[in-house]
């Protein structure tokens, strides 16, 4: 239920955007560029990452979006959720897991990153531009995932699968495009 009263009870992501489109247009253009712009991580890694780091938070809404969307660009059914519940025994690429394990560590205990950290994931293959772009989605669902708690924003599974697959198909520029439909 949104705590938006001058929004819908049932409010979606979109219709806040819509409510508030100053913010929006520039969120949405830097998640284009995050998640859809140049980068060692395909959309999908990228997409995985962001479910991953919502799944930690709790956040249902946008763990949903994300996995849905992650799955959309081949990422495995289940993965995720396999992820969330104990990383080290997933089915999550090796190469990957190190990713995560990063991003996991970065969204609960931030202050404790160390150099090590970063060291596991240049060890599995990763380059620096790699660690950039995986702290930029993890920072960005961070974000998203308190904007959306905060606001009170929850989704049905149709919802879900819906907005997964438009994020798929026309990525976050797209989404902006919606901006001025009513």
């Amino acid at each position: 239920m949104s705590y938006l009263k001058s929004l819908p009870a049932e409010t979606t992501l979109l219709q806040v955007f819509r409510a508030y489109p100053g913010p929006a247009k520039h969120l949405l253009a830097f998640h284009e560029e995050v998640l859809r712009g140049e980068s060692p991580f395909t959309p999908g890694e990228r997409e995985l990452i962001a479910a991953y780091v919502s799944g930690l938070n709790g956040c249902d809404y946008c763990h949903g979006i994300h996995t849905v969307t992650a799955e959309a660009f081949g990422v495995p059914e289940g993965l995720l959720s396999a992820a969330v519940a104990d990383l080290a025994s997933s089915p999550v690429d090796a190469r990957l897991k190190p990713v995560l394990a990063y991003v996991g560590k970065l969204t609960r205990t931030p202050a404790r990153m160390t150099e090590a950290d970063a060291e596991a994931v240049f060890a599995a293959g990763w380059d620096e531009r790699a660690l950039h772009d995986a702290v930029l989605v993890c920072a960005l669902f961070n974000f998203m995932n308190r904007m959306v708690e905060g606001v009170g924003i929850r989704a049905d599974a149709a919802y879900t699968a819906e907005s997964g697959k438009r994020l798929r198909e026309v990525g976050y520029a797209g989404l902006a495009g919606l901006l001025a439909e009513a």
